[in-house]
């Protein structure tokens, strides 16, 4: 039932969004609650769907939406990103429609921007009690979408000299929500004069940018 509503909605936005301004679906930045910089990385999102759009041949609309976590509007989305670097707090019904959201469909991806971690484990453990964070090995298909990545995520920043690691939950054998940490992927999506890395860091953070992106619509069709 709840799936059938997400693929309701679904389809509802592809044909608003054919009819209006011909993109095939829209992703979004997920607001929430507890002061942490929800609004991070102001360019990472729309230079992600553009690299997808150019490069994975995808029909993203251009701008991003923003959704908090407990708005219905969740579920227009097949895709949502979190990120930032402080506090965050769900509550229980947050929490709630957020695991509607991702038992019915959706998927989230969660990346640290450093200071994320302890918070963002224990709101997570709201949604889903029952799991916890399980690292993905480095075959899982995540990480050789359209581009390779032998030894798992890249590193783009430097933070605490940890290697990164991408961590999901799995919900009846569906992995719902991809967790990267240690490697501030978002960070790397950014415009180049924005923190100054090396082209060959930004592409790398494009390419597992699109390869998540990708293997969550695999996850979704």
């Amino acid at each position: 039932m709840k799936r059938t509503l997400l693929l309701l909605y679904l389809v509802l936005l592809c044909g608003s969004l054919g009819a209006q301004q011909k993109y095939s679906f829209k992703i979004a930045k997920l607001k929430y609650n507890g002061g942490g910089d929800w609004y991070a990385n102001k360019t990472s999102l729309p230079n992600l769907i553009r690299f997808c759009n150019q490069n994975l041949n995808m029909n993203i609309a251009p701008e991003e939406g923003i959704v908090e976590v407990g708005s219905p509007e969740l579920f227009t989305y097949p895709f949502v990103h979190m990120t930032g670097h402080g506090n965050v707090v769900f509550s229980d019904a947050e929490a709630q429609n957020l695991r509607n959201y991702l038992t019915s469909g959706g998927f989230l991806h969660i990346d640290d921007n450093y200071g994320l971690d302890q918070y963002i484990r224990k709101e997570m453990k709201k949604v889903f009690p029952e799991y916890e964070f399980v690292e993905l090995p480095f075959d899982h298909p995540i990480y050789s979408q359209k581009y390779i990545f032998k030894n798992g995520l890249p590193k783009i920043h430097e933070h605490d000299n940890k290697p990164p690691q991408g961590f999901g939950i799995i919900h009846k054998g569906r992995l719902v929500c991809f967790y990267s940490y240690e490697t501030d992927l978002g960070n790397g999506w950014e415009d180049a004069e924005v923190h100054n890395d090396p082209e060959n860091k930004r592409q790398e953070a494009l390419q597992m940018g699109a390869n998540i992106l990708a293997y969550a619509l695999t996850q979704y069709l």
